[in-house]
């Protein structure tokens, strides 16, 4: 992982405002920042006010920043046809902005089933070919996340509905924090696996068993935790992949902090896994995914 990867998910903020939270992102050395749902919205408001993205282009490029993707709401599979056309709408809308800004990824999760079932993953792959026809040609990839749905819990369903899917631009998103409190195992990262990855969120995980942790609130600043992240950094790019590294936080120590002070632990404690920004432990990390 290099410098130039790295991204913060304003999800790791508290911000009052589009201005001031992209500026305190560039202030922590950040120049790629992934919109949650809150700066999501920050964005859409600014951009219909003014009629459209040309003013929240400008201040990116005053902060040096680009957008790399977002996320608002899932994508809903097992609903009524005129809700699910709406929801489509949505996020052909959400996918339209990332595109303004500049292309990324959308990243998106599921409703689901009242009985999860294996059947039910076609509803899912059905919902997001139809997106991603509709939005061929932009600049945006669809990263299904897993853990984010009632019916996709572990890496390998992500792969199996984008395997389904067969569109260029759907895959899968992976988290550390999803891995470590799902099925999923380090040896499920294969090649085949990763070739699917379309983004990545990075965060450490407190001293909880897998099962008894939260998937959300028991995230840590990388290295405070109990996860080996240079070695799933190593094995993920020693199967091709060279996209962003987003972290992704959701700490109430991090939210009381102002937005800058916050955005910077969250740059330095990415530093040490970056081969250009670090101790260089990243290194020691892909040595140990080539012995695996």
């Amino acid at each position: 992982m290099k410098v130039s990867q790295i991204a913060i998910n304003s999800a790791s903020t508290i911000q009052n405002d589009l201005e001031g939270a992209l500026a305190a992102y560039a202030a922590a050395g950040f120049r790629n920042v992934e919109l949650n749902s809150e700066l999501f919205r920050l964005v859409k408001e600014r951009a219909r006010k003014d009629g459209g993205s040309d003013d929240v282009r400008r201040f990116l490029a005053e902060h040096d920043l680009q957008v790399i993707g977002g996320a608002e709401e899932p994508v809903e599979c097992f609903v009524s046809p005129e809700a699910r056309r709406a929801n489509l709408e949505l996020q052909v809308e959400q996918a339209t902005l990332i595109c303004e800004l500049g292309g990324g990824t959308l990243v998106v999760g599921t409703d689901g089933p009242s009985e999860p079932s294996l059947e039910a993953l076609d509803n899912v792959a059905g919902a997001l070919r139809e997106l991603a026809e509709r939005i061929e040609g932009l600049g945006v990839n669809v990263a299904l996340e897993f853990n984010w749905s009632p019916l996709i819990r572990s890496l390998q369903s992500a792969v199996l509905v984008a395997e389904k899917v067969r569109h260029q631009q759907v895959g899968v998103l992976f988290d550390p924090a999803h891995y470590y409190t799902t099925p999923t195992k380090l040896e499920h990262l294969t090649a085949d696996a990763v070739g699917w990855i379309k983004h990545v969120h990075l965060n450490d995980m407190s001293d909880k068993p897998g099962d008894l942790a939260h998937r959300d609130f028991d995230r840590v600043l990388p290295g405070q935790g109990v996860l080996d992240l240079e070695t799933i950094i190593a094995t993920i790019e020693r199967h091709g992949y060279e996209r962003f590294f987003s972290i992704e936080l959701f700490s109430e120590e991090l939210w009381r902090l102002p937005a800058e002070e916050a955005a910077r632990l969250c740059y330095e404690s990415l530093l040490p896994l970056c081969v250009d920004g670090g101790t260089g432990s990243a290194k020691v990390g892909e040595e140990r995914a080539k012995e695996l």
